[in-house]
């Protein structure tokens, strides 16, 4: 568990790393690349060694027999997050933004409106638009520095057309970790207005000190009927690549809908993602994510530390996920302004706030999943492009 060795990614058809020149201009010489959410860590060896067990093995056909890795799952989620769930509850699918993909296609139609908290994971509003859905903003209200809900206010915006409603718990790019009581908000909404309940939980094991997260699933009995649970481990052990993903499901009902457009569409997990999955689902994996967090906590203070000393910009309290969520606003520059100091200057590759809707338009997010050296030379940048500020 050696986080502080630097892995060079360079021409390994890493989207992080070779394709930041191509789209944000950062040389790929010198660059830090601190944007798509992917951790420059290997996984823990049980993965590897999975890996290397199939390639010794030699033969890659099709996957058969899937009761240990539905057990894998079924131990994390109850040894982890207290959650019991069911075998038949699984759906496995091309990773999470094909399971939000398939939950719009399984749950909504054409012109209906799902609801997000914005700012928040661009990839729903890409995923809905694509699908013909209308994606309705509710905007997050910043008080304080931390994320809070008004559901006053989005009762008022709502006119009966929303089928859906997606919550990223915990949440991205903000870092907040829900809690019991903003959770049955959400809850209580979703049953005014008879919508689906998308919850998309794929950092619930990356959450700092201190910190607890709660599955929606154990908050209210009454919405189980219409509440969809994702889960993965590809943020939790960095096997992005595995393209896989969990789809949880309880309800009988929800359940025969979206198996029917999983059977429809044809679609099935690659063998590679479940061997991963399963081996990265136990103890030893467990071991690994507990050091993680300790070291993303410890990359969260210097951040932070270093940021926040800059006239201006103001590092959102991060109480889950890798990914810090920066305000420029203090700085009374407009947008094309810092982010060019950032990305010309500091040559620090990040995802641009206005992707995530609303709420967005003043803020850059920042990948901390990086040996310590790495965020350290960021903050050193950072400093010396706002220096005038200073």
């Amino acid at each position: 568990m050696d986080f502080d060795r630097i892995i060079d990614r360079h021409g390994t058809h890493s989207m992080k790393w070779d394709m930041m020149e191509k789209i944000y201009g950062v040389p790929a010489k010198d660059g830090i690349a601190m944007w798509v959410a992917d951790m420059d860590f290997e996984p823990p060896k049980c993965v590897s060694e999975a890996l290397r067990g199939m390639v010794d093995h030699g033969i890659y056909g099709y996957y058969g027999d899937d009761r240990s890795y539905l057990e894998a799952i079924g131990w994390w989620m109850q040894e982890r997050h207290g959650w019991a769930i069911r075998p038949e509850w699984v759906f496995t699918t091309h990773g999470l933004v094909n399971g939000t993909a398939m939950c719009v296609d399984s749950f909504t139609q054409p012109g209906d409106g799902v609801v997000v908290f914005t700012p928040v994971y661009h990839a729903f509003a890409k995923v809905i638009n694509a699908a013909g859905r209308r994606v309705v903003e509710c905007p997050l209200v910043n008080n304080a520095d931390r994320y809070e809900m008004d559901f006053a206010s989005y009762d008022a915006m709502l006119d009966g057309s929303e089928k859906m409603v997606i919550l990223c718990s915990p949440h991205n790019p903000g870092g907040r970790v829900w809690s019991r009581e903003e959770l049955q908000g959400v809850a209580d909404f979703a049953k005014r207005h008879d919508l689906v309940l998308v919850s998309d939980e794929i950092h619930h094991d990356l959450v700092m000190p201190g910190q607890a997260h709660v599955p929606m699933s154990l908050v209210d009995d009454s919405i189980m009927d219409r509440l969809v649970m994702m889960t993965a481990t590809t943020k939790t052990f960095n096997i992005a690549g595995s393209h896989s993903g969990n789809v949880i499901i309880a309800d009988e009902g929800l359940r025969a809908k979206f198996g029917a457009r999983m059977a429809a569409l044809g679609l099935s997990p690659n063998s590679f993602g479940l061997v991963m999955a399963e081996a990265a689902y136990s103890p030893e994996g467990a071991a690994w994510v507990d050091a993680l967090v300790d070291y993303l906590d410890g990359n969260r203070k210097v951040f932070d530390d270093g940021v926040n000393g800059i006239p201006g910009l103001a590092s959102m309290p991060l109480e889950a996920t890798y990914l810090a969520w920066v305000d420029f606003s203090g700085t009374g520059m407009e947008m094309s302004d810092f982010t060019r100091r950032v990305q010309e200057d500091a040559r620090v590759a990040v995802n641009h706030g206005p992707t995530f809707g609303q709420g967005g338009e003043s803020y850059l997010r920042f990948n901390l999943a990086t040996p310590r050296a790495r965020v350290e030379e960021a903050v050193s940048r950072l400093q010396a492009a706002f220096a005038d500020l200073q």
